[in-house]
């Protein structure tokens, strides 16, 4: 009886041209509609794999991020809208697939697993991969504890992880942040964080510290209160 043959893991996906023409129309319509105000986007490295690690206020930020980054961004989409029947869900798949999206099932295990390989492939690429470590977002405003899979990958790969703080995108209504005296959206990118002091700590330590100094970084930047627990109040 002849051994099983290794599968290949899949390619890495990778933005086709709808994502790069969303770009260049979504960037200044999105200028135009929250007028968002942008720091810290030189801290990006400009080459090799990035790892964003954001808060996550709500599904604005899926756009938000993308469209003020310096460098194309992929990201973990639900498995949903991959798989819904019809001419939508068809839709659905082809656009979701040509911006580079990776389906994620909420589930643990083998499917959480996929996941981060998934994750873990594109930041192979050289590519730039952004993640939200509450894993949900959050619906009272503040910042729960982060998961050990966005740490899982930036010590898999060695990726550069920058911290991102967003302000102002749960609260948002089309059109009213043009209003006078409106609050603007902020999305600060934090310079990358040093890791350097964990390379000989054994893995699970060094996991749960690089997701804390990974939380405590989005803290300082979007300036939210944490909330100490695993955020379990929402689910999108």
């Amino acid at each position: 009886m002849t051994a099983p043959v290794p599968s290949t893991p899949p390619p890495a996906p990778r933005p086709g041209a709808i994502y790069f023409i969303g770009r260049v129309v979504l960037r200044p319509l999105f200028w135009l509609i929250y007028r968002p105000r942008v720091t810290g986007r030189d801290d990006i490295p400009r080459r090799g794999p990035v790892l964003l690690a954001s808060n996550h206020l709500a599904s604005l930020d899926t756009v938000i991020i993308p469209t003020s980054a310096s460098r194309p961004v992929q990201f973990l989409i639900k498995s949903s809208y991959f798989t819904r029947p019809g001419v939508l869900g068809r839709f659905l798949r082809w656009f979701f697939t040509s911006i580079g999206g990776v389906p994620v099932h909420r589930a643990t295990g083998r499917d959480a697993r996929a996941a981060l390989d998934a994750g873990s492939s594109i930041l192979r690429a050289g590519s730039v991969f952004a993640v939200f470590p509450e894993g949900t977002r959050s619906r009272n405003g503040r910042l729960h504890q982060g998961h050990g899979g966005a740490a899982w990958m930036a010590r898999d790969t060695g990726a550069a992880v920058v911290p991102v703080g967003l302000i102002g995108t749960g609260t948002v209504k089309p059109l009213g942040h043009l209003l006078p005296g409106r609050p603007r959206l902020e999305v600060r990118f934090g310079e990358p964080l040093d890791l350097t002091d964990l390379e000989d700590v054994p893995d699970g330590k060094a996991r749960r510290e690089i997701t804390e100094r990974m939380m405590a970084a989005i803290a300082e930047l979007s300036g939210q209160e944490r909330s100490g627990s695993v955020n379990a109040g929402s689910r999108d």
